[in-house]
């Protein structure tokens, strides 16, 4: 049984935008006080204000590839936060054999490192209480490999598996630790990944989302509230008894494969 614990503090990665700032938001809604970590104070200045500001909205300057400044922004946090939404941007397209050492290493730092180091900081203090959530932002591509999207397959994948692992280690405390495994969705990272395949399609960025869309039965990609929506319902006392899970959102693209 959890303790009365109202209103919940929530630290969402990467806030200032896409999914991030959309989650802060549901978030909000749904009576939460939230707190945006990013790499830049004017882009989570924006998002603040952009939120309504104000006492139940605030922002931790921090770059989640670092693990040490990951763990420090869910530490800062510890004796009150109930609710990690682990979101990072995403790395640079490329085939599997086509990436560099350098680009894996870097990469690895901001999938699985940075994710895990904020993990091991908030966790431990979540169980204590006898309540938290925590929901990683993953993708698709940990279900359907996509071979221009290597980094983001092979490393989330890990970072899903890692996830799994807490979520059983955690998961008679109150805590609970899922994944969102996102779909084509609205976002800067989005037109970076068109752009992308234009490029190698040798077409322009409208033809290629047209051709990512025709593949998705619901026939378009997902607005950012969409995914939003689906992270708040795992981070609600609802979804106690949902852990360990990956919940995919992506129009009916990957279905139960």
């Amino acid at each position: 049984m959890e303790p009365p614990h109202e209103p919940r503090t929530a630290l969402v990665g990467g806030g200032a935008g896409g999914i991030g700032s959309a989650t802060a938001a549901a978030l909000l809604e749904r009576g939460h006080r939230v707190v945006l970590a990013g790499r830049t104070a004017a882009s989570l200045d924006a998002a603040v204000a952009a939120l309504g500001g104000g006492p139940r909205v605030d922002r931790i300057v921090c770059d989640l590839a670092d693990p040490a400044a990951a763990a420090a922004a869910a530490d800062d946090l510890r004796d009150e936060l109930d609710v990690l939404v682990v979101n990072t941007g995403g790395p640079p397209p490329g085939a599997v054999l086509e990436v560099c050492e350098k680009a894996w290493y870097a990469a690895f730092d901001l999938l699985v490192t940075g994710p895990l180091a904020m993990l091991r900081a908030a966790l431990p203090a979540m169980a204590g209480r006898g309540f938290g959530r925590a929901v990683v932002i993953t993708g698709t591509a940990v279900r359907r490999p996509q071979p221009g999207l290597a980094l983001s397959t092979v490393l989330r994948s890990a970072t899903t598996a890692a996830a799994g692992l807490a979520a059983r280690e955690y998961a008679d405390r109150g805590v609970t630790v899922n994944c969102v495994a996102l779909g084509a969705t609205h976002t800067p990272r989005r037109r970076e990944i068109l752009e992308s395949r234009a490029t190698a399609l040798g077409t322009d960025v409208d033809t290629a989302a047209a051709r990512d869309e025709a593949d998705i039965p619901a026939g378009r990609a997902a607005d950012p509230a969409e995914i939003a929506a689906a992270v708040a319902f795992l981070a609600s006392p609802a979804a106690g008894y949902v852990n360990g899970t990956v919940l995919t959102v992506d129009g009916g693209l990957t279905g139960t494969a």
